[in-house]
């Protein structure tokens, strides 16, 4: 199943592949959510091979997800694959510079079942599509006004 949104944001190319690429921001933000992340690479700079642990709080269970950097080409493009116990998911990330001053941002999120849970799970999102892609469109809406934001407080 394949979720895709696209929004142009307000800001430089190099402004919102940093924001992108702000990993700590996005660990901080999901540990203020509930969850448990760490990383398990000893990389220090961000780069492919990044990879992180995660478990959290979902429907009344603790689930747990991989998720590791498997593509990252400055300011262009970063991918990031997950794998938890019933699906596999790639989201990938792709910006291209309208002008000095705007950014074209797309996001594509590709979810594959690993088992017949799984399978479960991604039919019944496919029978609720409208609704699930539209908050996948309006969340990522909302990360394009958040960069924004950010860039027009520091410029």
């Amino acid at each position: 199943m394949r979720f895709t949104s696209t929004e142009d944001i307000e800001a430089p190319i190099a402004h919102v592949f940093g924001e992108i690429t702000d990993f700590q921001r996005f660990e901080r933000a999901a540990l203020r959510r509930g969850a448990e992340v760490r990383r398990s690479d000893d990389l220090t700079v961000p780069g492919i091979g990044m990879s992180w642990r995660a478990k959290f709080p979902l429907r009344g269970r603790m689930r747990e997800l991989s998720l590791r950097l498997v593509e990252h080409d400055p300011p262009n493009r970063i991918a990031l694959e997950a794998e938890a116990a019933t699906l596999e998911a790639r989201m990938s990330v792709d910006l291209i510079a309208l002008s000095r001053g705007r950014t074209r941002l797309t996001v594509v999120l590709v979810l594959r079942p690993r088992t017949f849970a799984g399978r479960l799970i991604v039919q019944s999102l496919r029978l609720t599509r409208g609704r699930v892609a539209g908050r996948f469109r309006l969340r990522v809406a909302e990360y394009a006004l958040e960069v924004e934001d950010r860039f027009a407080r520091g410029a």
